[in-house]
C-alpha cells in the first residue's frame, strides 16, 4: 500500500474520544498482564519444581513464553492491519487467559511449559496491539502521554512481578500466579468489547491472510531463537544439536523469503526494510534489546556477590532505572519537538553508551550508591532514546500499516534481548573460566555463594565478568548510535494526522 493511501486511512482512528479513558484503562491492564507474566514466575520456581518436578527443564517456563511472544508479534501486527485492532486484541486476550487457566491446572512440568507457550501466543497480541492502539487513539502531539503511561505500567509491573510471585507462592499457592490474571484480564476484555469502537474503513472484499507465511515465520523464529536460548546452556555451541538447529533455521529463512515474496499480503512485507526510517529504527531497537540484558540479567548478581547486598537491596539497585525511564520518556516530547526524533534518540543512546562504558571504572568493591546512580542515569538516557523512535515510526505510517510497523519494532527489540542473553552469557562465563580456571559459569558460581560471603578471588572474577558484559553493552549502544547517524533520515517523514 502506498504512502498516499496510507495517509488517507490515517483518518480511520478509533472513534473513542468520549470513551477513550476506558479504552486506555483496558490497554494499561493488558500491558500489566504482559509485563507481569514475563517476571512473576521467577521467584516461584522452587515451589513449582517442588510440586511438579522437572528441575532440568524449568528454564523453558521463561524461554517458551518468550519464544511464543517474539515469533507471533509480526503475525499479529499484520492481522491487526487487515482485520482491525479490536478483534486481534480480543482474540489474543482470550488465548492469554485460556493459557493462564491451563497453567494453573498443569499436572506436570511438561504440561506447564506447553501452557506457558499458549500464554505467549496470546501475549504477542497483547504487546503489539496495545502499542498500536495507543498510536491510533492519540494524534502525534499527544502520543508521548499514552506511551509514557504504558512505560510506567511496564516498569512497575516488571519490578513488582518477582515480589508478587514470591508472596503468592509463599502464602497461597503458586497456581495463583496464573489465576490472578483471570479477573484482571476479564476486566480489560470487558472494557475493550464495551468501549472500543473502530469505524468502518476500506478493506479488500476478500481479505487474504498469509497463513503459509505466518507458519514459516513462526517455525523459523522458533528454531533460531531456540538455538540461541539453549546454545551454551543445554548443549555446547558447536555440538550437533546447535549446528542442526542453526542449519535448520537458516534453511527456514530461505523458505520465509520465498513464501513472502509470492504472497499477496505478506506477514513481513518488504517495505518494512526498504523504508530507511523503519529499517534504521528496527536495527537501533534491536541493539537496545541487546544492551538491556547487561543490567537486567547481570547487575543483581554483581550487587549481591561483589557489593555484598541482600537480595532486596540488590533488586532496588536494578529497579531505579524503571523510575527514571518513564519520566524521561514523558519529557522527551519537549526535546524531539525542538531537535527531531533522530537527534533526540541519538542524544539518549550516546549518553547511554557513556554510562555503560563508565560502569567498569567504578571502584572495587565500591558502594551501592555508585551503580545505583549509574542505573538512574541509564534509565533516563534510554527513555530519551526509545520513545521518540517508537512514536516517530508510528507517525510515518497510516492506519493500514501501523500494526505491521509497530510489530516489527517490538520484534527486533525482543530478538535483541534473546541474542543478548546468549552472547553476554557466553562472555561472562568465558571471563569467569579464565579468572577461576576450569569450566566455571556465572550461574553456578552465584548459586554457590548462598552459603556465605564469596572468596576475594571469586568476587573479583564476578566483577571482571560483569565489567566485560557492560563493555559489550556500551558497544551495542554505540552501534545503535551509528545506525541512527548513517541510516536514519535527519527528519522522519511524518504523516499529517
Amino acid at each position: 500500500m502506498g504512502r498516499t493511501s496510507s495517509a488517507a486511512q490515517e483518518t480511520a482512528r478509533p472513534a473513542t474520544t468520549d470513551r477513550r479513558g476506558a479504552v486506555v484503562a483496558a490497554l494499561m491492564l493488558s500491558m500489566a498482564l504482559a509485563a507481569l507474566d514475563a517476571t512473576i514466575v521467577s521467584t516461584a520456581v522452587p515451589q513449582i519444581v517442588g510440586d511438579l518436578g522437572g528441575f532440568s527443564v524449568f528454564s523453558w517456563l521463561f524461554s517458551g513464553y518468550l519464544l511464543a511472544v517474539t515469533v507471533t508479534l509480526p503475525v499479529y501486527g499484520k492481522l491487526s492491519d487487515t482485520f482491525g485492532r479490536k478483534p486481534v486484541l480480543i482474540a489474543g486476550s482470550v488465548v492469554f487467559l485460556l493459557g493462564s487457566l491451563l497453567c494453573a491446572l498443569a499436572w506436570n512440568m511438561g504440561a506447564l511449559i506447553a501452557f506457558r507457550v499458549v500464554q505467549g501466543l496470546g501475549g504477542g497480541a497483547l504487546q503489539g496491539t496495545v502499542q498500536t492502539l495507543a498510536a491510533d487513539l492519540y494524534p502525534l502531539k499527544d502520543r508521548p502521554r499514552i506511551q509514557a503511561k504504558l512505560s510506567t505500567v511496564w516498569a512497575v509491573s516488571a519490578v513488582a512481578g518477582p515480589g508478587l510471585g514470591g508472596v503468592l507462592a509463599a502464602y497461597a499457592d503458586w497456581r495463583w500466579i496464573f489465576l490472578v490474571n483471570l479477573p484482571i484480564g476479564a476486566v480489560a476484555l470487558w472494557l475493550i468489547v464495551r468501549h472500543l469502537h473502530e469505524p468502518g474503513r476500506e478493506t479488500a472484499p476478500h481479505a487474504r491472510v498469509d497463513w503459509a507465511g505466518a507458519l514459516a515465520v513462526f517455525a523459523c523464529g522458533g528454531v533460531l531463537l531456540t538455538a540461541v536460548v539453549q546454545g551454551g546452556v543445554a548443549w555446547p555451541w558447536l555440538s550437533a544439536p546447535s549446528l542442526a538447529l542453526f542449519g535448520t533455521g537458516l534453511a527456514l529463512v530461505a523458505v520465509v523469503v520465498l513464501v513472502e515474496r509470492r504472497a499477496a499480503e505478506p506477514i513481513i512485507p518488504g517495505w518494512v526494510w526498504r523504508r530507511r526510517t523503519i529499517a534504521a529504527v528496527n536495527l537501533a531497537l534491536g541493539a537496545l534489546g541487546l544492551l538491556m540484558v547487561a543490567p537486567a540479567v547481570f547487575l543483581p548478581t554483581y550487587a549481591q556477590s561483589v557489593l555484598g547486598l541482600a537480595p532486596v537491596a540488590a533488586g532496588f539497585v536494578l529497579s531505579v532505572w524503571t523510575l527514571s525511564w518513564p519520566v524521561s520518556a514523558a519529557l522527551s516530547q519537549h526535546v524531539y519537538r525542538r531537535i527531531g526524533f533522530r537527534n533526540t534518540a541519538m542524544l539518549g543512546i550516546g549518553t547511554a553508551a557513556l554510562i555503560l562504558f563508565a560502569f567498569p571504572f567504578l571502584p572495587y568493591p565500591g558502594r551501592a550508591w555508585q551503580p545505583t546512580l549509574l542505573m538512574l542515569l541509564l534509565g533516563a538516557a534510554l527513555g530519551l532514546f526509545q520513545l521518540p523512535l517508537i512514536v516517530g515510526v508510528q507517525s510515518t505510517v497510516g492506519w493500514a500499516e501501523r500494526g505491521t510497523a509497530t510489530a516489527s519494532v517490538l520484534f527486533c527489540r525482543q530478538t535483541g534481548q534473546t541474542i543478548g542473553a546468549a552472547v553476554f552469557g557466553a562472555v561472562a562465563n568465558g571471563v569467569l573460566a579464565a579468572r577461576l580456571g576450569g569450566a566455571s559459569d556465572l550461574d553456578s558460581v552465584a548459586r554457590g555463594l548462598d552459603s556465605g560471603p564469596a572468596p576475594e578471588a571469586t568476587r573479583r572474577a564476578i566483577a571482571d565478568a560483569v565489567h566485560a558484559v557492560y563493555l559489550g553493552a556500551s558497544c551495542a549502544a554505540a552501534l545503535a548510535f551509528l545506525v541512527l547517524l548513517f541510516l536514519a533520515p535527519r527528519k522522519f517523514p511524518v504523516l499529517k494526522d
